[in-house]
């Protein structure tokens, strides 16, 4: 799109079958509903080059005619004037609907794909106005903005719209505070990731006392009222202030992920943690209410536990079975971390962290391998992006860091029944004061 719209270079993308719907939304959105596209089929992984050779000496499986008559007609073809013209397309929803029974109401925000398909609270005029009590700032006062993929134009969520969304979760004001600084960290809960991630909340400082948010035994389950409605709330914030989560149009995960109910949200166990807690590390005052952001969740590792002998080795193996390009969040519970202290020496966060950094390494070869390493970090290292272009340089057998130091995070939750412990990929994405929502 930038080749062709910005540079004046008439160009044909090529995309598999399985994102004919997104691609075409993505260029209508981007306001170039002519974008010429051809299409192969699905899937490309794993294909010999021969086989990929055949896919473009075939047929396009959306229009069945030759995949190069439509690349070389995209190139050559003029637009036409309906090219030119068509593409708007609604940038907002409507701040109300028509009068309708409880029943016509629920089915119309279904319909509308308005909810996440559990039963919600009705957004009244009346509900909305009890849940704007819970803060200060005006109704359309903007949040901040979201979008499911970097390839979207971001939504503005004013305060207003953010309370609907409050509302139909079950939050009450009190709790708004919280889920207006999670919008306003711009991490959208529901991105449009072909790896079908998730995202997840850490709320630290008083507030998680006031709420009564659980940050003990099941703080990661569904047995805490704030936890679940928080998360659930930033959750359709985000699908309706982005444009929607459709799949195959703006949802592409390709299996989904059932984190994405809630969130993963929950508080730190900052009493029982032997370091200073989170937003601490990220440089608030430990007297802030704050929450974390983090998205890309993914994938999970855990053992129980570490052994006296081996647990050096142990760690290095859970590291290694996260993804490069996934991030190492580790969750653990309070008997673990002081394991750490207690095992490692590690009487700081930071040099725990430290540990991990030295610790998740792979021979060269092996990192530059993973695919989603030659997708998305391999082009930056070609242009001499550091520390990755000296990474692509070095022999086969060298050891290299799987993960920057600074994309590595501890997190300390649980009420030590047994000292169980993972590591989520996940990026952290911003911490933002709840105080400032207030």
């Amino acid at each position: 799109m930038t080749i062709d719209s910005d540079y004046g270079v008439p160009t044909v993308a090529i995309h598999t079958d399985k994102f004919e719907r997104a691609v075409r939304s993505v260029a209508r959105v981007n306001g170039i509903p002519y974008a010429r596209v051809a299409f192969v089929p699905q899937p490309v992984m794993g294909k010999t080059a021969a086989e990929l050779r055949a896919y473009v000496d075939g047929i396009d499986p959306i229009t069945r005619r030759p995949v190069m008559r439509e690349v070389i007609e995209g190139l050559t073809r003029p637009l036409t004037p309906q090219e030119l013209t068509e593409g708007s397309f609604e940038r907002s929803t409507p701040r109300y609907v028509d009068p309708g029974t409880e029943d016509e109401l629920r089915a119309l925000f279904e319909a509308n794909a308005w909810t996440d398909y559990l039963p919600i609270v009705l957004p009244t005029e009346e509900r909305v106005a009890a849940m704007l009590k819970g803060t200060s700032r005006r109704p359309d006062e903007v949040v901040g903005h979201l979008r499911p993929t970097a390839f979207r134009e971001y939504w503005q969520l004013p305060v207003e719209k953010v309370a609907v969304n409050a509302v139909m979760a079950g939050a009450r004001p009190e709790d708004l505070p919280v889920i207006l600084a999670l919008v306003a960290t711009g991490v959208t809960a529901r991105p449009s990731t072909t790896s079908s991630a998730a995202a997840m909340a850490v709320v630290n400082g008083p507030i998680r006392h006031e709420l009564g948010m659980n940050f003990g035994t099941g703080a990661l389950g569904p047995h805490n009222r704030a936890n679940s409605v928080i998360g659930r709330a930033w959750g359709l914030a985000s699908q309706n202030g982005q444009g929607g989560s459709t799949p195959g149009l703006t949802y592409l995960g390709s299996q989904g992920n059932n984190y994405a109910y809630n969130c993963l949200t929950f508080a730190e166990n900052e009493e029982a943690s032997p370091w200073e807690p989170l937003h601490v590390q990220k440089g608030f005052d430990a007297r802030t209410s704050t929450v974390s952001a983090f998205s890309g969740c993914r994938s999970t590792a855990f053992t129980l536990g570490l052994r006296e002998k081996h647990w050096r080795e142990h760690v290095r193996n859970l590291l290694l079975g996260i993804d490069p390009h996934e991030y190492p969040t580790l969750v653990l519970d309070p008997i673990t971390a002081r394991q750490f202290v207690d095992r490692g020496g590690f009487d700081t966060r930071e040099k725990l962290l430290d540990w991990i950094y030295e610790t998740a390494r792979m021979p060269a070869s092996q990192y530059w391998d993973y695919q989603l390493i030659q997708n998305y970090v391999y082009p930056r290292a070609t242009y001499g992006e550091e520390p990755y272009a000296t990474m692509l340089r070095a022999s086969p057998g060298d050891l290299v860091p799987m993960f920057l130091r600074d994309d590595i995070n501890v997190v300390v939750v649980g009420g030590e029944t047994n000292g169980y412990w993972r590591i989520i990929g996940a990026h952290y994405g911003k911490t933002v004061s709840i105080d400032d929502w207030r």
